[in-house]
């Protein structure tokens, strides 16, 4: 809540990690998240930007963008590079690639720096460079490297820059404090209370009543096609295929049927499992006192109580596993004493066992002939799935051949179907909260790959037992939606477009009257228009950032309302056009908190990290400046064009 509350008084918290905003590697070791470790992997050739005396490469803040490209596409499938670009992302991504060498840079001039076994020791600990043994394998982190196009220099560059990071700014944040008097008149502002009226003057009230002509909307749809964009569409012609209708599928014979018994004789042989308590001492002398002390009525917990031990319940042991967790001699102890009872006290390398048997849980075995019909059963699904991975790579076969679809689906025996026009987040296009059918859903990414109609495809599906063959019937660019089609939608636009400009005159001619001490009521009058009355409003700091925890979007008139003087009045434009708002604040109410209060407690915390990460923010920028960044406008540019390309 505070954070929303120091938003809401624009307070601007300085981002302590900024410059980590592309998922580098301080993030992605951090959190043992490996996935965006191609960021960052060279700096040679051209430089997009010069700091002191190293630079930020073009290679690198090209592959930081494309990888930051990649992970939100599988957010949000329609997103094109020019749009991801659009927001800001290359002076982002370059901002924090360069901020990360300037660190570098100052830390070494000031005797800072991280030592190779640090490296090693951060390369080392990460899952995803385990073996088998669950340790380090050179050969998982160089199979890993090799993969995704890297080196081992550009990681150890990367992990040294996040760790260098880390030694400077970590120190500054925590710890700041802010005074108790201030922070009471903080804290005191989340309860503080606003009331006055907000008034709603659409443009369409102030639109002309004469309809535009034909001549005049197309020249307002081509000034604004692109508020008409319709996405990319494609109809896709799919027919699924499934384990159960493969024909000519051989039955398992008794030679399969005995080869898998055979294969699964640890689970089909007779098994008997315990469920232990059991009590390791030093002494066989303190192991023998023990058990006799359990066997003469004492609870085996309570007698190891007694003597400062816990006892630890175990369950479902097989005499193989308890040998392994302990030794044969206790096995065979436990395996031969009867349910309730001690076993003898025996030995392993932990010291001597007392064990009591609390259950013990017999399964008889199953001969072949009992066994058979779930082995037929398990049998048949593998031979099905099989043959239909056999059938898969036949059919891939077909259509890189050039064979076409519905003569695929033909021999198979299966019908297309043709979807309707799909967006490539599975939406029916002109039929809102229609979506593709989950099957569908499945192809759609390789649908919306592909280059051309006709292309035939194959696909597994999500429950494993059924493919999907399919290509593209028909694509439709992303395009602005035809006139004719739209023509009252867009005759709508250019009516509250005209009339918008009235809309902000009017709004100013009603500051103008309530400045000569009119009511806004009696303003709003006297534009001689017909609009909605003035809505009176009253709320505290508190509810505005409750409204922004439950997820929803604030009015923004509301926003203004504490951005305001008491006894003023202030317009603000809707979005969109739709007209412009006259916010009229008449009472603030100070807020008031006790003395003592929780509260207090939890917001001198909250400020204090908030001034540190400001301190911290602050301590980045000077070292920038400090370092010198330079930017290579002319190379920005052309990577611009190089990442957009033909979109």
């Amino acid at each position: 809540m505070l954070s929303l509350f120091r938003k809401l008084i624009h307070s601007r918290i300085g981002a302590l990690f900024a410059l980590v905003f592309i998922g580098l590697l301080a993030l992605a070791f951090a959190g043992a998240d490996v996935s965006g470790l191609r960021v960052g992997q060279s700096s040679d050739g051209e430089a997009a930007a010069k700091v002191g005396h190293a630079k930020v490469g073009v290679d690198e803040l090209g592959k930081t963008i494309t990888t930051a490209f990649e992970q939100e596409r599988e957010q949000n499938p329609t997103l094109t590079m020019r749009q991801f670009l659009a927001q800001g992302v290359m002076n982002d991504a370059l901002s924090g690639l360069a901020d990360r060498a300037a660190m570098q840079e100052w830390a070494a001039k000031n005797g800072m720096g991280v030592s190779d076994r640090l490296v090693d020791s951060e390369i080392a600990k990460q899952p995803a460079f385990q073996g088998p043994d669950g340790k380090f394998s050179d050969a998982v982190y160089r199979a890993f490297l090799a993969q995704r196009g890297m080196t081992d220099a550009a990681v150890r560059k990367s992990i040294t820059q996040s760790l260098i990071v880390r030694q400077v700014l970590s120190p500054v944040a925590p710890g700041a404090a802010m005074p108790a008097s201030a922070v009471a008149r903080y804290a005191a502002m989340l309860k503080e209370k606003r009331e006055g009226d907000i008034a709603f003057l659409p443009s369409i009230a102030f639109a002309g009543k004469d309809k535009p002509s034909d001549a005049v909307l197309a020249t307002y749809y081509k000034a604004n096609a692109a508020r008409y964009q319709q996405p990319e569409r494609r109809t896709v012609r799919y027919a699924v295929i499934d384990e159960a209708s493969l024909a000519n599928v051989p039955a398992p014979s008794d030679a399969d049927i005995a080869a898998r018994y055979k294969a699964k004789a640890d689970v089909y042989a007779p098994s008997e499992t315990r469920t232990v308590t059991q009590v390791v001492v030093p002494t066989e002398q303190a192991a023998q006192a023990l058990a006799a002390q359990v066997s003469a009525g004492t609870s085996i917990e309570a007698a190891a109580r007694a003597k400062g031990l816990a006892a630890s319940k175990i369950a479902d042991l097989t005499r193989d596993k308890l040998a392994a967790q302990s030794s044969a001699a206790v096995a065979d102890a436990v395996f031969a004493a009867a349910q309730g009872k001690v076993a003898t006290p025996a030995k392993s390398g932990l010291g001597w066992h007392v064990i009591r048997v609390d259950a013990i849980v017999k399964k008889p075995g199953k001969t072949l002939e009992q066994a058979r019909p779930e082995l037929v059963a398990e049998l048949t699904t593998e031979k099905r799935h099989a043959a239909l991975l056999d059938l898969s790579s036949r059919l891939e076969e077909q259509f890189e051949n050039h064979t076409g679809l519905a003569d695929v689906a033909k021999a198979q025996g299966v019908t297309l179907t043709t979807t309707p026009a799909l967006t490539a987040d599975g939406s029916v296009f002109g039929q809102p909260g229609q979506k593709a059918p989950a099957d569908v859903a499945a192809l759609l990414q390789g649908a919306f790959a592909l280059e051309h109609e006709g292309e035939g495809q194959v696909a597994p599906l999500a429950d494993g037992k059924r493919i999907a063959i399919f290509d593209v019937g028909q694509i439709m660019p992303a395009a602005p939606a035809p006139l004719d089609q739209i023509k009252d939608q867009v005759a709508r636009d250019y009516a509250t477009e005209q009339g918008a400009a009235k809309a902000k005159d009017a709004s100013a001619k009603v500051l103008a009257a309530m400045a000569k001490g009119i009511s806004l009521a009696d303003a709003l009058k006297g534009l001689g228009v017909t609009l909605p009355p003035a809505q009176p409003v009253a709320i505290t700091r508190e509810q505005l950032a409750a409204m922004q925890q439950s997820g929803r979007q604030l009015p923004p008139p509301l926003v203004l309302l504490f951005a305001m003087s008491k006894g003023t009045a202030k317009p603000l434009a809707a979005p969109g056009n739709a007209g412009f708002y006259v916010v009229s604040l008449k009472t603030v109410t100070p807020g008031v908190i006790p003395a003592g209060d929780p509260f207090l407690a939890q917001a001198g915390k909250q400020f204090g990290l908030d001034m540190g990460r400001e301190v911290a923010e602050e301590l980045r920028t000077a070292i920038r400046n400090q370092v010198g960044v330079t930017r290579n406008e002319t190379a920005l540019r052309a990577l611009n064009t190089k990442l957009v390309g033909n979109q």
